[in-house]
């Protein structure tokens, strides 16, 4: 039996597999549990943590297994524009997409304007891109869905390496974040985001702190003091950081939001390969 769904293409969405479904919802409850646990354990958090779903690469079959009862899973992330728009066509105007990859200029106007159920953008990386997202924004037609405002996370490089993408975190972070909130009416700055490095990443534990993490907690908090910001509780200002090898020792150090996928999707086929369908 196939799964129905009601867009525009009228695509019917093959559902997959109950062996592969079993094994989606295994995987995403054992990540949830342990989310709850890091969290319930850490003085740092201040609530429990958003888990993103990174589904690139993907199929739709997948995402609407987790989407669907009894896990109603909302917030996924891709890292490609093309994938992105054609899932979010296809699949329930109810998830909550987070664009997650490296964001190229010419790409920031259709990536904000023609995305259905965009959530947030969480690679802001320039003041260029910023105001790009912003002008998309605002030529965004309603059936699109969407807020009034869309979220942006700053990505911060914290790791100071060279093919990563991301402002610095000091006068970096400081400048862009004023940037989009004094010059781009139509963006809601969300927080920092950091992608850190893989080997700091691979030694993290609860116990072992990520110097990535640190320098990220220790950007916002400039930022929050920069702004003056202290009163209002650090409201809507989060720290995303955490990826499957280490979001229990990003929530150790008070992440907001976790990025978790081959913990729960398992490995990804090469990009060749991959089928939306």
């Amino acid at each position: 039996m196939t799964t129905q769904l009601p867009t525009p293409e009228n695509t019917t969405i093959m559902p997959p597999t109950n062996q592969r479904t079993t094994t989606l919802l295994s995987n995403l409850s054992s990540v949830t549990t342990r989310i709850t646990a890091s969290s319930t354990k850490s003085p740092n958090t201040r609530a429990a943590p958003r888990l993103v779903a990174v589904s690139k690469l993907k199929p739709a079959s997948d995402i609407l297994a987790l989407h669907q009862p009894p896990t109603n899973h909302v917030h996924f992330g891709e890292n490609y524009l093309q994938e992105l728009q054609e899932k979010a066509r296809l699949l329930p105007a109810s998830i909550k997409w987070h664009f997650i990859g490296g964001l190229q200029s010419n790409k920031c106007v259709s990536l904000a304007r023609d995305t259905r159920a965009l959530w947030a953008v969480e690679s802001v990386d320039s003041e260029k891109k910023a105001g790009l997202l912003d002008r998309g924004w605002g030529e965004r037609k309603e059936e699109m869905g969407g807020e009034e405002k869309l979220r942006v996370f700053v990505q911060v490089n914290t790791s100071g390496e060279e093919a990563k993408s991301g402002v610095d975190s000091d006068e970096g972070v400081v400048r862009l974040c004023r940037f989009i909130r004094e010059k781009c009416p139509r963006l809601k700055l969300q927080g920092l985001m950091t992608i850190g490095a893989i080997a700091r990443s691979r030694a993290t534990t609860a116990e072992n702190e990520n110097e990535d993490f640190v320098a990220l907690k220790e950007a916002r908090d400039r930022v929050v003091r920069d702004f003056g910001l202290e009163g209002e509780g650090e409201e809507g200002l989060e720290l995303s950081m955490g990826m499957s090898e280490d979001f229990e020792g990003a929530i150790a150090l008070g992440s907001d939001e976790v990025r978790v996928g081959t913990t729960i999707f398992g490995d990804r086929p090469p990009k060749d390969q991959a089928r939306v369908v």
